[in-house]
């Protein structure tokens, strides 16, 4: 695959984590059970956004995240995950990055040219699957195509033969405005990255404050990242998202192994562990680093024993 200046060329990705317990006790309001009976409840990665109010706008999560989640085939410089959907999301995982190529009345999940071996299909009958059996739970979900150039109107067309024909209508929160979580529990939040798709316009200036710079070796890439955590804690307001990923000048596993220990020092450091509402966080292979239950500890009163 090319490694020009199309953003389609570049790389990118992230994974999950174990399942293992973590103690978060979040407030937020929406909760029958006191702030100390949240402050010591314990929960999995599984579930741990039962531990959440639900009028918590989900600006004010910290929500670990997967970078072109369906990544894990193609050689080094094309994958960027090591774990299926449904094992991200048992990790603690709970936005994930769906490349979608258009063909045939469906869409493939590719990175670049590489076909990943899934369907979007798979991924949303992960998702439903995840979320039926722990209804405390939300998935946000970018959508995108990736690797081919059908209009608005094909690639709308067919995401609605996902929603009617295929029945995964009433899987989707397909509202316009970012939600808080109890209006969000059990579903998926769209979160559309194409022209003429329902649900929440990815990117929209009025809504999110994204570091995606996907092209900055990981030296240069670090004060980026360091920076959107502390304007996200300086600023809330905004539904946050830092691209922890780079497809810069090694392949993306190379990158993670640097980048991301980095991130986990920060936010578990003297100064970090006290951060909340951090946003959305996508990584590459954050399960080797046990990522994703470090940013679960930093939403509201997160602690951990």
């Amino acid at each position: 695959m090319g490694m020009g200046l199309d953003r389609r060329g570049f790389l990118r990705g992230a994974a999950g984590l174990s399942a293992a317990g973590v103690l978060v006790g979040v407030g937020g309001g929406g909760s029958s059970a006191s702030a100390a009976e949240r402050r010591t409840a314990t929960v999995s990665a599984l579930d741990w956004m039962s531990a959440v109010g639900d009028a918590t706008p989900v600006q004010r999560l910290s929500i670990p995240g997967s970078h072109d989640s369906g990544a894990r085939f193609g050689g080094p410089w094309v994958a960027c995950q090591n774990t299926t959907v449904d094992a991200q999301l048992a990790s603690g995982i709970r936005f994930l990055d769906v490349r979608c190529r258009a063909i045939d009345d469906v869409f493939a999940i590719h990175h670049g040219a590489f076909y990943q071996e899934l369907m979007f299909g798979d991924v949303l009958n992960a998702c439903r699957d995840f979320l039926r059996a722990h209804p405390s739970e939300t998935v946000l979900m970018r959508v995108q195509q990736e690797y081919s150039e059908v209009s608005a109107e094909e690639f709308r067309r067919i995401f609605d033969i996902y929603l009617d024909g295929k029945g995964y209508r009433s899987l989707f929160r397909l509202d316009g405005g970012l939600p808080a979580l109890g209006e969000a529990r059990g579903r998926v939040v769209l979160l559309a990255d194409a022209d003429g798709m329902p649900g929440v316009r990815y990117a929209d200036p009025e809504l999110f404050d994204i570091q995606d710079d996907y092209m900055t070796e990981p030296f240069g890439k670090w004060p980026k990242i360091e920076a959107q955590f502390r304007k996200a804690v300086a600023e809330p307001g905004k539904l946050f998202v830092n691209y922890v990923s780079t497809a810069a000048l090694l392949p993306p596993r190379s990158n993670a192994d640097r980048l991301n220990p980095q991130v986990k020092s920060l936010l578990e450091g003297s100064e970090g562990s006290g951060w909340q509402g951090l946003g959305i966080v996508p990584m590459d292979f954050p399960n080797e680093f046990g990522l994703a239950e470090t940013l679960i500890r930093h939403n509201i009163g997160g602690a951990l024993a």
